[in-house]
């Protein structure tokens, strides 16, 4: 069939037949026109229906959202076609595709650059807002709604606007038409994962738009209570759980095809798409507590709108060409257009959330640090934080260019070195703050719960000591990890155990946003332990050999059985045939050629165990038949764990976001005593309905009985903790002996940068010029010349961008010294709030006070529980209390 189509569309060599050429520009660009001109129609409607108040025109503005959808399609559907028919008369077709080009690249080619990327995101965009207003269909009258969808139509307008100008999708090839296209980029077209991974990372982008809008809609109409987040609540986890699996994608689409073993570069759109994740994550949290307490507000609305902007900013840097990217495929001139929608947006929150400032304070506010809502709190600073050292690191070589003319490198070294304190705050509250209790923790219940948790991080740090790892990185994420996932673990217990003491099936156990939470934080756990352990305990190297014969490397025998030559319609391939140990498989790695006037590309090939991963690929090929060949080898731990842990972290977001049906509640007058913690009660919590015990007499032996219990309690909990700061602390001493050559050149290697490959190491390229770099780093080491002797030779030859690393003087300071400057501040801030909160609230409350407060709080958590569950029953009163 396809051989069909081509024989048709080729009569002419190279030529579409005009007629049905002109119907796929004048299609798309009449389905462009059409998106535009019913976004702009839908805000002029909305915007009448919302100054005259008239509900019936604002039902009708709600249809608009049908046409851009329309348009949408109709346009996608003419560019999918021309890919397929090869209708070379369009620019964008003829760079991006050829008639060599596989059906699967031929559609994935459609959002390969600029053009299509854009059109891409208008279509998911026009999806969103149909979908919203048919989601909200019987509100459509809704002042909030209709906000709502006026701003999602005045973002649709700017990105349509974009493909009716300069991201036209739909420009004629100036010139006579090409006999064949390009191609797309070789990189482009050797892994299935380029045909999904955009679309999540898209899904995940776009679908920003709608909490964004509601968020604006809310300030806009002035109804700041939470039910906008109860609407938002779903549509902000799909958009969240959709960015995070286009992220973990494109680690592994960059794993499988790039050749160099690693799978996060902090290359610019790497952050670029980290950066709006980070603080949708902060916001995830923190709505908790506005839902639960009334509080942050302010804060809460901050982070969703810098989230939508973030969005922008971050598609801003990879299409403008601003910053110089591997995954950068496009060089354009809408930068600017981008840069000033970004900036309409910040001022747009801004002066919005200014405006509604007095009405968006809370009343009261986190009473004690050893409090749900202070981790929370920390947890946001902590994620700020990361957000701020991700986009200053990214930015901070264009600033520095723009203001000084120097040119300046930001890469791995520089971002592991200041992210890793932050993922050990992180990890450490994930199992921390599961169990706080919210208002205050109490020591006796605290000391109870973390009794668990402690202890199998303290067998963590046991059995790696025991194991031989010494290494203090690996060992704290190992330990923290544990104790995250034993706290996860927890919560989840306690949800199955509630759902079976309810009688109701223990799937429903694992429903719901906090059960669905502690389902991600195990997959987090998962992916954190297998950055550690990859990138702590991956070892690399190169084998030569002839055929037939073996090496072994870092336990594996790696036997070089030849070569076989692939030809392909859109390649040629040199394979290499290679058995790990005893396996049966054959690898092949291979280096690819695209195009006769294109450089090979380097094909890896990998075995895969739950254990480890065996990357090889194929680094010089014979030099004559027969003749011996040189095969890269890494050998990468747990790596498996990091995808499984991406498929754990989908899996909670569903959990989280589905549906969960509430047997109706009675609520009795004589209701039970104070409430240690949502969920779970305390010890010490009475029966409801049942009579108050006669209050004990304190004597000396029930204070010494008391104090012991308490001794031994806490002795409980202290120990695992003595054994595991006794452990991190064992492994940061100084080991004794000299570093080896080998130590000295790898710590030299990863801060230097490779010269023909942007923000990648010479320790993790194979292009020549950079083993090239490789071996004179390792004879200066020989030699006895000191770090600072080498890295001041290369930047002499390469210049400053050479380092990885930036200096720590000078201009260059200032991106080592705003972050640790910015924290400081934000701690110090911290610290002297929760100080003076204390002293105020100082006086010590009698007993029968504190019970009463207990008694009150416990029923205001347990109605406001019900209340804020989107899908709960209304609680039924066994009868109405008196007042």
């Amino acid at each position: 069939m396809r051989g069909e189509a081509r024989t048709r569309l080729g009569a002419v060599p190279g030529l579409v037949p005009g007629a049905e050429a002109a119907v796929n520009a004048a299609l798309g660009h009449a389905g462009i026109l059409l998106a535009f001109a019913a976004s702009v129609a839908g805000i002029v409607t909305l915007g009448v229906g919302l100054a005259r108040r008239r509900p019936a025109t604002l039902r009708h503005g709600q249809t608009y959202t049908v046409l851009v959808l329309a348009g949408a399609v109709t346009a996608t559907a003419a560019m999918v076609h021309a890919f397929l028919t090869h209708d070379f008369s369009l620019a964008y077709v003829a760079e991006n595709n050829s008639r060599q080009t596989p059906l699967l690249y031929d559609v994935t080619g459609m959002w390969s650059a600029l053009q299509g990327s854009i059109l891409l995101w208008g279509l998911i965009l026009a999806g969103y807002l149909a979908a919203m207003s048919f989601r909200f269909r019987r509100k459509a009258d809704d002042p909030v709604v209709a906000w709502a969808t006026l701003a999602g139509l005045a973002v649709a307008a700017f990105f349509f606007a974009l493909m009716l100008g300069p991201a036209d999708p739909f420009g004629r090839f100036a010139g006579p038409i090409p006999s064949n296209g390009a191609g797309p980029n070789p990189l482009l077209q050797d892994n299935a994962l380029v045909a999904i991974h955009p679309v999540f990372l898209y899904l995940g982008f776009v679908g920003f738009t709608v909490p964004f809008a509601f968020a604006a809609a809310a300030l806009l109409t002035g109804r700041l209570d939470e039910n906008w987040l109860t609407i938002t609540r779903r549509w902000t986890l799909f958009a969240w759980g959709s960015l995070s699996v286009g992220i973990v994608l494109g680690m592994w689409w960059s794993y499988e095809v790039l050749g160099w073993g690693g799978f996060w570069a902090w290359d610019p759109v790497e952050n670029a798409s980290l950066l709006p994740w980070l603080t949708a994550t902060a916001y995830l949290h923190s709505v908790v507590v506005q839902e639960r307490r009334g509080l942050l507000r302010v804060w809460n609305l901050s982070l969703l709108l810098s989230t939508f902007a973030l969005t922008i900013f971050g598609t801003f840097l990879t299409r403008s060409a601003v910053l110089q990217s591997v995954h950068s495929f496009s060089v354009s001139s809408i930068g600017p257009l981008f840069l000033g929608f970004f900036a309409a947006v910040v001022l747009g929150g801004v002066v919005l959330i200014a405006w509604r400032g007095s009405r968006l304070r809370s009343f009261g506010g986190i009473d004690h640090p050893a409090s749900r809502e202070g981790a929370f709190l920390v947890n946001n600073l902590a994620f700020a934080a990361f957000a701020f050292v991700v986009l200053l690191g990214t930015v901070f070589p264009l600033v520095l260019e723009a203001v000084n003319g120097q040119q300046a490198t930001v890469g791995s070294p520089y971002f592991d070195t200041m992210t890793f304190p932050i993922v050990v705050v992180l990890l450490f509250l994930m199992g921390l703050a599961p169990l706080l209790p919210w208002r205050k923790a109490s020591s006796q219940v605290l000391g109870k719960r973390l009794v668990g948790p402690a202890w199998t991080a303290a067998l963590v740090v046991t059995v790696c000591l025991a194991a031989g790892i010494r290494a203090t990185i690996p060992l704290v994420v190992f330990a923290l990890g544990g104790f995250a996932a034993a706290s996860a673990l927890r919560q989840l217990a306690l949800g199955l155990r509630s759902a079976r003491r309810q009688g109701q099936a223990l799937r429903s156990g694992l429903l719901g946003r906090t059960n669905g939470g502690m389902v991600v934080h195990l997959g987090i756990v998962a992916i954190a332990v297998a950055m550690a352990a990859s990138l702590s305990f991956g070892h690399r190297g190169q084998v030569t050999l002839a055929v037939g014969h073996s090496a072994r490397f870092d336990g594996h025998t790696i036997t070089y059985l030849g070569t076989s030559d692939i030809t392909r319609p859109n390649r040629t391939a040199m394979e290499a045939l290679v058995r790990v140990d005893q396996a049966s498989r054959i690898l092949h790695p291979a280096v690819s050629q695209y195009a006769p006037d294109t450089l090979g590309v380097s094909t890896p090939a990998i075995s895969s165990t739950l254990v480890e991963d065996v990357y090889l690929t194929f680094v010089s090929p014979p030099q004559r038949p027969g003749g011996p060949a040189t095969i890269g080898v890494i050998v990468q731990p747990l790596i498996a764990w990091l995808w499984i842990g991406a498929g754990v972290v989908a899996l909670g977001t569903l959990l989280a976001a589905w549906p969960r049906r509430r047997a109706p509640v009675t609520v009795p007058v004589a209701s039970a005593g104070p409430k240690a913690m949502v969920d779970e009660p305390a010890p010490s919590q009475q029966a409801a309905g049942a009579p108050s015990a006669p209050r004990p007499t304190h004597d000396h032996d029930q204070q010494v009985a008391h104090r012991r219990r308490r001794a031994r309690e806490t002795l409980r909990w202290a120990l695992p903790a003595t054994v595991l700061v006794g452990g991190l602390v064992f492994s940061s001493l100084p080991r004794p002996g000299p570093e080896t050559v080998a130590e000295r050149t790898a710590q030299i290697a990863n801060i230097v940068r490779c010269p023909s490959c942007p923000d990648v190491s010479v320790a993790d390229s194979t292009i020549p010029s950079a083993v090239a770099v490789d071996h004179y780093i390792r004879r200066a080491v020989e030699k006895g010349r000191s770090e600072q002797q080498i890295l001041d030779f290369l930047v002499s030859r390469y210049g400053p961008r050479i380092l990885l690393r930036p200096p720590s003087s000078g201009d260059d300071a200032l991106v080592w010294v705003l972050p640790l400057a910015g924290t400081a501040i934000a701690g110090g801030g911290l610290v002297l709030f929760f100080f003076r909160r204390a002293r105020r609230y100082a006086a010590p409350l009698s007993d029968a006070d504190r019970l009463l407060v207990e008694r009150a709080l416990s029923k205001a958590d347990r109605a406001l529980e019900l209340r804020s569950a989107p899908d709960a029953p209304a609680p039924v009163a066994a009868e109405e209390p008196t007042r």
